[in-house]
């Protein structure tokens, strides 16, 4: 965004780390967010902060939190192919093949894509570990089983949605492996840590949510993968369904199968073979047939939105199905020219710089103010990615504030935001400013730049300042406001044009009860059509100004009055009568 940090899901990851140092160092409890989504909920559940926080604890305070989220990406790709290849060493491949299945799950382009702003990419790098530990207990002692269940509980903190395929992976490629029954008692206690895991995350962060409900099939749809996505080396549609395989790895997985087939080593090919077909197959959602019936008998899948969710397990077992069709090389050269070809097979352009904006003055400034809570213009619903710039900057104020970036968020948290989100267009309804008080805000950060020249933000600011508010500082595009302050006038440019929609309107259709839009002149002409009967109500500046039944093709007069803006308010019956404005025009006199 021009003039502040760039939106992503990366703030937001990145917040749920550094959450992590700053409450240690606080003397507070490390898995608790003192500052989000308050005061309409409590104290919220930080689990995304394990296990990684802690590494970035000491990696933030000495190179600041964006070199050190960048250093910590760039470990856990070492600690993904460090973790793959010790595994691969205790099931018998040498030196060369084990390095080779390593640099293939590092650098799997979904698992890739899923580091850029997801913690699902580094969090899948805990897999290996468990299957490593599972191995060592079948060698050595079993405290090792210990690890591996501590490795896959650890997975639900971060990613619930890995954990329903990781968990029955890691129980099958159990039973696969070993018969002996104390390894595979301890691999079941391995697998329910996890699953409480899972349950106690979702009892804690989804319940009560807006999350709570799961996602429709329709929205599945929408992040569905295809055939072309398989093979295509640049997304097609987002990074979500992003799931290419290469063109040379899944030809070498395939030949590995083959050879742990005629090995006599069917167990861990099933268990391999299961583990790559099964999440890729997900991964096409809506378009396979047998999905819609999966997630209408198997509850746990109606929840995740996106079906490539799995596909992490799938990398891992490419990975290690490629490496045994390495291995069978004769020519110890071969296996360098190996690793160069699959690197060049798995290269994909997903990363790219963003603006990280750090040290902004504005929410420095914040730091030395009297105590009160913050909110920031303009006001998203918890579930929309714009919203991760304001937790982002909290690193800064550490403030309480009612708004967030969540896809869990509580459902109180969701309603305010849809009261709060008319002041992104200067709209201040009555009660307005006794819920502020309530909410216990005493200052206003507004983000120019998330407005994408609306012109919605000039109206935001002038009502700020009608309001009693004035400006305390500002960085690039974002302004702190604060009462009592001086008031001047807006830093940005007046809209030109005579009409600016606020929010609630898909296209010329109204989406709530009560919508409105800024004015210049001196009365409006409005053509309305509507599918049923409805009556449209139009106020301006407050007051009611005309009401019309629209029963067919309407057009209504709304004065103005004196010139300048006006905020001209449109209250409908029902949004789903299809009312429209079809046009609508300002006249000055």
């Amino acid at each position: 965004m021009p003039g502040e940090a760039a939106a992503g899901d990366h703030l937001q990851a990145e917040y749920h780390l550094w959450l992590v140092g700053h409450q240690l160092e606080h003397g507070r409890a490390p898995w608790r967010d003192p500052y989000t989504f308050r005061p309409e909920s409590p104290p919220r559940a930080n689990f995304g902060g394990w296990p990684f926080g802690l590494p970035f604890w000491p990696l933030s305070a000495l190179f600041g939190p964006v070199l050190g989220w960048n250093l910590l990406l760039l470990l856990t790709y070492l600690t993904a192919g460090a973790f793959v290849y010790v595994w691969l060493r205790e099931l018998g491949l040498p030196r060369g093949a084990a390095l080779v299945g390593g640099l293939a799950f590092a650098l799997a382009p979904y698992r890739v894509a899923q580091s850029a702003g997801h913690l699902r990419g580094p969090i899948s790098t805990l897999l290996p570990l468990a299957l490593w530990a599972f191995e060592r207990s079948r060698r050595g002692s079993l405290w090792w089983l210990a690890g591996a269940g501590a490795a896959l509980a650890s997975i639900p903190f971060s990613d619930v949605h890995l954990t329903l395929g990781a968990v029955p992976f890691f129980a099958l490629y159990a039973l696969c492996r070993s018969r002996d029954a104390r390894v595979l008692a301890g691999a079941a206690l391995g697998t329910l840590a996890a699953v409480g895991t899972g349950l106690l995350v979702g009892h804690l962060v989804v319940s009560g949510s807006i999350g709570a409900g799961g996602r429709t099939l329709r929205e599945v749809s929408h992040y569905s993968a295809d055939g072309l996505d398989l093979v295509t080396r640049h997304p097609r549609h987002g990074l979500e369904s992003f799931v290419f395989l290469g063109w040379l790895t899944p030809l070498l997985a395939l030949a590995g199968l083959v050879l742990l087939v005629r090995a006599g080593r069917r167990g861990l090919a099933l268990a391999l073979a299961l583990g790559a077909l099964v999440p890729v197959l997900l991964a096409f959602g809506t378009n396979l047939p047998l999905y819609s019936a999966l997630w209408h008998h198997f509850p746990p899948l109606r929840y995740p939105r996106v079906p490539e969710r799995q596909m992490p397990i799938a990398c891992l077992a490419l990975a290690a199905l490629a490496a045994f069709a390495v291995a069978r090389l004769r020519w110890a050269l071969l296996v360098p020219v190996a690793l160069v070809a699959l690197a060049a097979d798995l290269h994909v352009r997903v990363y790219d710089a963003a603006a990280a904006d750090s040290g902004n003055r504005a929410y420095e400034a914040l730091r030395s103010q009297t105590p009160g809570r913050l909110l920031e213009l303009p006001v998203f619903h918890p579930s929309v990615q714009l919203g991760s710039v304001y937790p982002y900057y909290d690193q800064e104020a550490q403030r309480e504030r009612p708004g967030g970036y969540s896809t869990i968020a509580p459902q109180e948290a969701a309603q305010l935001a849809l009261r709060l989100e008319p002041l992104n267009c200067g709209d201040w309804r009555p009660g307005t400013e006794g819920l502020l008080r309530r909410l216990g805000v005493r200052y206003v950060a507004l983000h120019a730049g998330l407005y994408a020249g609306t012109g919605r933000a000039w109206f935001a600011w002038q009502a700020l300042v009608e309001h009693g508010y004035g400006e305390i500082a500002r960085d690039g595009a974002i302004t702190l406001f604060g009462p009592g302050q001086p008031r001047g006038q807006p830093k940005l440019p007046e809209p030109q044009r005579p009409l600016v929609f606020c929010e609630g309107w898909n296209g010329s259709s109204p989406t709530h009860r009560h919508t409105a839009f800024w004015a210049r002149g001196s009365r409006l002409r409005v053509a309305l059509t509507t599918r049923e009967p409805d009556r449209a109500t139009f106020s301006v500046d407050g007051q009611r100004a005309t009401s019309v039944r629209v029963t067919a093709p309407t057009v209504v007069t709304v004065p103005l009055g004196s010139g300048g803006w006006h905020l001209v308010g449109v209250d409908i019956t029902r949004t789903d009568r299809g009312l429209r404005l079809e046009s609508v025009s300002s006249v000055s006199r």
